[in-house]
């Protein structure tokens, strides 16, 4: 498919599939073309049964939220903005059966920026930033910025963030434990693809039950932890990754996982 506010690159080898957004004049900035265009590519990297995803954007920024400029005519309720178009996307995100990977370059603000934390792992180009930018225009962080900020770094860090809506830097973020990892600008385009070839290579039905489980002990008792842990478990030990995860392990050799 053709796209105009993003691209859609799938390496046949790797079955690595990349998502860059598109429109870097505006710091790639969501419209509801973008959304749309993305909601179908994220159809077409499940349906070419890709096997990782890497989440980056063009030019100088990974992306700066909702493109306040409104289309003429567009529906301005951000209420409905937001169910219809940035929750699902998070949500998708989230429950996608492969691991998802954000390359963030430049700057990732408000959405943007808890776009890219809504991705598993997240690596960030060392010139990068984060900033929450919402109180900036009397809003709240939201696409789960709420929700993963105190989470991640605790409340004190998330509530200064979110009220001053100042910038954080690649290294700091990392040193607090918001992000997984910075690399120096110009590896940052290889380590993605690098990591997601790697990941691509693993037992990707594990790691769906992982971020399953991972996402579910945020509301789970934790006897409904240990009760999800064994149901997976039950799961993923009828599955063939795990009878060749066992037999490579025997045999002294690398497992061959097919994700089933």
């Amino acid at each position: 498919m053709v796209y105009e506010a993003i691209r859609v690159d799938v390496d046949a080898s790797s079955r690595v599939a990349t998502i860059t957004l598109n429109r870097p004049d505006k710091l790639n900035s969501f419209t509801r073309k973008m959304h749309a265009e993305l909601r179908s590519a994220l159809d077409e990297v499940e349906a070419a049964k890709t096997r990782a995803l890497v989440l980056t954007g063009a030019g100088r920024g990974f992306c700066a939220g909702q493109d306040l400029a409104f289309e003429p005519g567009a529906e301005t309720d951000l209420g409905a903005l937001i169910d219809e178009n940035f929750n699902p996307l998070v949500r998708r995100l989230q429950a996608l059966p492969l691991p998802v990977i954000a390359a963030v370059n430049g700057i990732a603000a408000g959405a943007g920026a808890n776009l890219a934390l809504a991705c598993d792992i997240t690596l960030a180009a060392r010139s990068s930033s984060f900033v929450q930018s919402f109180v900036k225009i009397g809003l709240i962080p939201d696409s789960g910025g709420t929700a993963l900020l105190p989470r991640r770094i605790g409340m004190a860090r998330a509530l200064g963030l979110a009220i001053t809506g100042d910038k954080l830097s690649a290294e700091q973020a990392q040193q607090w434990g918001l992000i997984w990892q910075v690399v120096e600008d110009a590896d940052l385009p290889a380590a993605a693809q690098q990591l997601a070839a790697q990941l691509a290579q693993q037992p990707t039905k594990a790691i769906a039950a992982i971020k399953r489980a991972m996402h579910a002990s945020t509301v789970n008792s934790f006897d409904q932890q240990l009760d999800l842990e064994r149901d997976l478990q039950r799961e993923l030990g009828a599955s063939h990754d795990f009878a060749e995860g066992v037999a490579a392990f025997i045999e002294k050799r690398s497992a061959r996982f097919e994700g089933r």
